[in-house]
């Protein structure tokens, strides 16, 4: 047991596992597009999901509107769901803040709403209980036990914040996505509408067509087309897609949209417009990329291309100089 500890505390045994963990780490990145199959079938499998919860809801609406209940239906509750109700953490977060944010990452259900809450809760007890762990009693440093008690709760405050990082970077590899498929989804849409397909068909047929270049805009599409054929209103349906993407320019188009029905503007120029100008603002955000690539290559031309072209440069005059 004594030698697994000393192995453990062992510096080079660390560092070599943090190697391996690194090259592991990067052989998966490399080689995941390769060995990744295609997500455009299970994300429709799961909008047709969301299509028939949809229709089941419509059907309950109606059968409270016309019938009186006189049972409660059981529902069968998972492990998460009893421990957040236990501890009542509803009423500690905000629980329709994070619905729309997971909803944001694609995150849909409340299996989502309860795991967040339940890391909201349990990561920070791991993150210190781990960081005191190594800080007590595998590491050898000669720092005081304040120092390493308060090193300990920034463990417990990066457990805190650790699901909220995650959370917003899939939120904004999502938008990423979504952002730059969106123009050609609107001229795809633009089309269909010129060619007298109602606003339902068109979206149904962009979600089909769009599906190859990105999956969470054909996502995104096939859930407005279900919306929109089980919602009482249009308008609504039209929110709920800017708040599933959290986009302006979608919010421009989704605005758009709603007074071309209220007031009986045209469809199609409207669409031409808001796909141009989208056009535009991913030609601007490229642009802006390109203008801060040069102050971002600065650090690494200095620290990285320099010296070894000082070495290639002087390198054989110094050979020489020593030969003489």
């Amino acid at each position: 047991m004594l030698e697994y500890v000393e192995l453990v505390r062992d510096p080079q045994f660390l560092l070599l596992v943090f190697v391996g963990v690194s090259a592991f780490a990067t052989i998966m990145t490399l080689s995941g597009p390769l060995l990744d199959r295609n997500k455009f079938e299970g994300r429709m499998k799961a909008v047709s999901t969301e299509r028939s919860k949809l229709r089941q809801q419509q059907k309950e609406q109606l059968e409270k509107e016309h019938t009186s209940p006189t049972k409660l239906r059981r529902t069968n509750q998972g492990l998460l769901k009893q421990i957040v109700d236990k501890l009542n953490l509803q009423s500690q977060f905000d629980t329709q803040g994070i619905t729309d944010k997971l909803k944001m990452a694609g995150l849909r259900g409340p299996k989502p709403l309860y795991i967040f809450m339940f890391a909201r809760i349990v990561l920070p007890i791991v993150f210190f209980a781990g960081a005191a762990f190594y800080l007590f009693l595998i590491h050898k440093g000669e720092q005081s036990g304040i120092f390493k008690l308060i090193m300990a709760l920034g463990g417990l405050y990066a457990g805190y914040y650790f699901p909220n990082i995650i959370l917003q970077n899939l939120i904004q590899r999502r938008q990423f996505s979504i952002k730059r498929a969106f123009p050609d989804s609107l001229d795809l849409l633009l089309i269909c509408v010129e060619s007298g397909m109602s606003i339902e068909g068109a979206f149904q047929k962009v979600a089909k067509e769009i599906g190859a270049q990105s999956i969470e805009m054909a996502e995104e599409m096939a859930l407005t087309t279900a919306e929109l054929s089980y919602l009482s209103e249009r308008r609504q349906a039209y929110e709920n897609l800017h708040k599933r993407t959290g986009l302006d320019g979608v919010k421009a188009v989704v605005t758009s949209l709603m007074q071309a029905e209220r007031y009986g503007t045209p469809l199609a120029q409207s669409l031409r417009v808001m796909a141009q100008e989208n056009r535009d603002m991913r030609m601007a955000e490229a642009e802006k990329k390109a203008a801060a690539l040069p102050p971002k290559l600065t650090v690494p031309m200095i620290a990285f291309f320099l010296p070894v072209l000082f070495v290639v440069i002087l390198g054989p005059a110094i050979i020489k100089v020593n030969a003489l």
